[in-house]
C-alpha cells in the first residue's frame, strides 16, 4: 500500500508542478496584459483533484489519520482554482486579477499542504 501512496503523492506534486509552471511561465505576460490560462494548468489542477481524493482514500484505507478540515480547505482552494481556470481557458487574454489569484491560491495550497501539520 506504501508502494502505491508514494505513486499516487509523486504524480500529485507533478499536478502541482504543471499547474504551478503555467503560471510562473506567463507572469512575463501577465505583466504585458497577454497572458491566459494553458492547458497544462487545467490538467494539473484536474490531477492534482483526482491525485489529491485518491490519497485520502488510499491513506484511510490504510488506517492512517487524515486531517478533515486541512483536507476540505485545501479541497476548496483547488476547486476555486479550477473553476476559474477552466472557465477563463478559452478566453484569448485573462485580466491579471484573475490570473494573479490562481497564481496566490495555488501557493497558498502548497504552503497549507506543507505548513499545516
Amino acid at each position: 500500500m506504501d508502494l502505491l501512496i508514494n505513486v499516487f503523492v509523486a504524480l500529485h506534486i507533478i499536478g502541482i508542478a504543471s499547474l504551478l509552471g503555467g503560471f510562473l511561465t506567463q507572469m512575463k505576460a501577465m505583466g504585458a496584459g497577454t497572458a491566459r490560462f494553458t492547458p497544462a494548468m487545467l490538467h494539473g489542477a484536474l490531477t492534482m483533484l483526482v491525485t489529491g481524493l485518491a490519497l485520502v482514500g488510499l491513506n484511510q484505507a490504510d488506517g492512517e489519520a487524515v486531517n478533515n478540515l486541512k483536507i476540505g480547505v485545501k479541497l476548496a482552494v483547488l476547486v476555486a482554482i479550477l473553476a476559474l481556470v477552466y472557465v477563463k481557458r478559452d478566453e484569448e487574454r485573462a485580466d491579471k486579477a484573475a490570473f494573479g489569484t490562481v497564481g496566490l491560491m495555488t501557493v497558498a495550497n502548497i504552503f497549507i499542504a506543507v505548513l499545516w501539520v
